[in-house]
């Protein structure tokens, strides 16, 4: 008689419960054990229980491989979901078994768990274990079907199966996030057909949620939501704000106006990584010397300046050419504005031309420093506006949410939970496709933010996306490359970079150990067929096939494989963090990022003024509805996981575990340094600081 003593770790978040009946059987190398209810006087499998069961099997059976649980029906309860955490088996000869779990059971079903050593397929030769590889593989891609979102971005999770739910009681709808008279539409629904696995937690649904309300009813009550007037003053602007402002949000409310702190974002803003060196003008923004030799000191002229490195240039190109619309029954206005900016002998980066078309002429000036205060203004305020589409579009909403919910989709679907690059990834998966249900539901459909509050409406936010995602080159993802093809990794005072590079290397260094220990030679890696089934499936299914982006369709070498498996990581933690965390510090000053503009782009110098510059700003419905959804989606909720945290125990080998403490110890030392820099700056950075980075998209 051998005998196995089995433990059942039940998640901790509220109703993570059951009251059904679970059994379990073992199965070894040299045989599998009978059928057992794992069951004790009082209350089993509760949240958070750890419970602890004997089974008795005839004879001993050999190495454990799988466990499988039983869900089934008890007495007269209803059926309710179970969160199982993990399964660990204390062996005849003392040997502890870990199976990992992590998900929802639903309804009444088996789950079978491998134990949690990490295998390639060409490691696994019983054909029980290779079976049930391909069997997991085969129930979630029959489950998680690949979905067109707008032609020309990345597919989406779509679930074949899910049928929306009749109400219970027909004269008593449920509240679905509206409430009447203000266009929230944070729609709970949005989000039904998710399989439990992708779901928020209690915890963080409650506070996602929940956070929201009494903002909407505050704006609702206070009568700002209905008004369609333009701002009388700029410091009303202020009686909107959120209630707790940080240093960075009172310094932006106060500088916003600045040549100096207009600089300063592009180098340490919520969209650091669009300014580039200049070293010619380009012939679409005819700037001469005689325009821009004030602004550069004495003894220098603008050539000189191109030849030291000191010009750089934000184009806004991508957006030329997308039509504007109505908004609260009155036209906006769009502009593809370039702005040259100078980093002078002060330290600072300065703007010392604006052009607010892509094609120069006579109704085109560029406007300059020494023009009128609010000419120049202006000028600033619509390059802004061009920033709140590359941020929030492009940087933000394309380059991370949607291309991290195509690793995470092609994750779920080609590798199997065994698999060592399946347990590097799910904790940089974490509620990806829940919160992009959200945002679609938030921002991308007809009655969402970008149809009620941006310039360009639905389609054309979905047009600047799909012409970024054209755009869009695989050795770009490579941070370190992307520094030098800007020409700014010599660029002082840019934090960000010195940040996410301090980062990058953590992770690179992290990947770099857990992939040399799963994978000892090249011909590993070009032989497993599962990674290369993932990699094929996001260049299809993100990249929609297109080879100029340079995606490879395959992995050949250890080398590319650790450069693609970092992309994807800083994609999915670190590259989120800073074009997101930062949200509603740098955009609750509706001017500094305004979603909208009233007024033409100014076609003559000299005409502007206060009352005009309120007039080309978002009215009052339009600033609170843009502020809303922002502070919405800015907000971290509860339940956050910060980068390095991984509380579930995927990896159970010592040298995995190993390099997870040590990449904990790599981003605390970051920590440290950035929080001792940051004491001796007017304007801290931190969205960087690994304590604040979540492993996973999440908001």
């Amino acid at each position: 008689m051998a005998t196995y003593k089995v433990r059942v770790a039940t998640g901790t978040d509220f109703l993570s419960g059951t009251m059904d009946s679970i059994s379990l059987i073992i199965v070894g190398t040299q045989g599998e054990s009978h059928k057992q209810l794992l069951n004790h006087f009082g209350r089993d499998f509760a949240t958070g229980a750890v419970d602890d069961y004997t089974v008795q099997c005839q004879q001993d059976l050999g190495d454990l491989i799988i466990v499988r649980l039983y869900k089934e029906r008890y007495s007269f309860f209803p059926k309710n979901p179970w969160y199982c955490n993990y399964v660990q088996v204390c062996a005849p000869n003392g040997r502890i078994y870990h199976f990992p779990a992590y998900q929802w059971i639903d309804g009444y079903g088996t789950l079978a768990l491998r134990e949690a050593t990490g295998k390639i397929a060409a490691d696994d030769t019983l054909p029980i274990l290779l079976e049930h590889r391909k069997e997991e593989l085969r129930a979630k891609q029959d489950f998680y079907h690949w979905r067109v979102f707008v032609p020309g971005l990345p597919n989406y999770v779509h679930i074949p199966s899910y049928r929306p739910p009749a109400r219970r009681n027909p004269n008593r709808p449920e509240w679905n996030g509206y409430i009447p008279g203000f266009p929230i539409l944070i729609n709970f629904k949005a989000t039904k057909f998710l399989d439990l696995n992708l779901r928020y937690s209690f915890t963080k649904t409650a506070s996602f949620f929940f956070r929201l309300s009494p903002m909407a009813l505050g704006f609702k009550l206070r009568g700002l939501v209905d008004s369609k007037r333009s701002w009388k003053r700029l410091k009303d602007i202020k009686k909107i704000f959120p209630g707790n402002k940080s240093v960075v949000f009172e310094y932006v409310a106060e500088h916003w106006a600045e040549d100096s702190f207009f600089g300063y974002q592009y180098l340490n803003g919520i969209n650091p990584g669009l300014l580039c060196r200049c070293m010619r003008i380009p012939d679409k923004f005819p700037v001469t010397d005689d325009m821009v030799a004030p602004f550069l000191g004495e003894g220098t002229c603008l050539q000189a300046e191109l030849e030291k490195g000191n010009i750089y240039l934000a184009d806004y190109r991508i957006l030329e050419g997308i039509p504007a619309i109505e908004l609260n029954g009155q036209k906006q206005y769009h502009c593809a504005p370039l702005c040259l900016l100078h980093f002078g002998r002060e330290g600072n980066l300065l703007p010392i031309a604006i052009q607010l078309s892509q094609t120069p002429g006579p109704d085109c000036p560029i406007f300059l420093p020494s023009d009128s205060e609010w000419d120049w203004l202006l000028a600033k305020t619509w390059v802004r506006y061009a920033e709140f589409y590359c941020h929030e579009g492009i940087s933000h909403l394309l380059e991370t949410h949607l291309i991290a919910e195509a690793f995470c989709l092609a994750m779920l679907r080609q590798l199997p939970m065994c698999h060592p690059l399946y347990k590097l990834l799910i904790p940089h998966t974490r509620y990806t496709i829940q919160i992009n249900s959200i945002g679609r539901a938030v921002l991308l459909n007809e009655g969402g933010l970008s149809a009620r509050s941006m310039s360009l409406g639905l389609a054309g936010f979905a047009e600047a996306m799909v012409r970024a995602l054209s755009e869009i080159n695989y050795d770009n993802l490579y941070l370190p490359d992307d520094f030098v093809r800007r020409g700014v990794q010599d660029l002082p005072g840019y934090y960000y970079r010195e940040d996410s590079l301090a980062v990058w290397d953590a992770l690179e260094r992290y990947v770099t150990e857990i992939i040399t220990y799963y994978y000892p030679c090249d011909a590993a890696v070009e032989g497993d067929l599962e990674l290369q089934s993932w990699v094929q499936e996001i260049f299809k299914e993100c990249l929609l096939g297109r080879e100029s982006s340079g995606f490879p369709t395959c992995l050949r070498t250890v080398p590319e494989l650790i450069r693609y498996v970092t992309i994807v990581i800083y994609t999915c933690s670190a590259k989120h963090a800073a074009v997101n965390t930062g949200q509603l510090e740098f955009t609750a000053w509706m001017p500094n990022f305004p979603s909208s503009m009233r007024n033409p782009p100014i076609q003559a110098k000299g005409l502007t003024t206060l009352e005009t510059f309120l007039d080309t700003l978002p009215d009052i419905k339009t600033t609170c509805i843009t502020l809303l959804v922002l502070w919405t989606l800015s907000r971290e909720p509860d339940d956050k996981r910060p980068l390095g945290h991984f509380p579930d125990i995927h990896f159970v080998e010592e040298a995995p575990r190993r390099s997870i403490e040590t990449l904990r110890q790599r981003l605390a030392q970051i920590s440290h340094n950035i929080r001792q820099r940051n004491k001796c700056l007017p304007i801290p950075y931190y969205y960087l600081d690994p304590v604040l980075i979540e492993n996973s998209i999440s908001i």
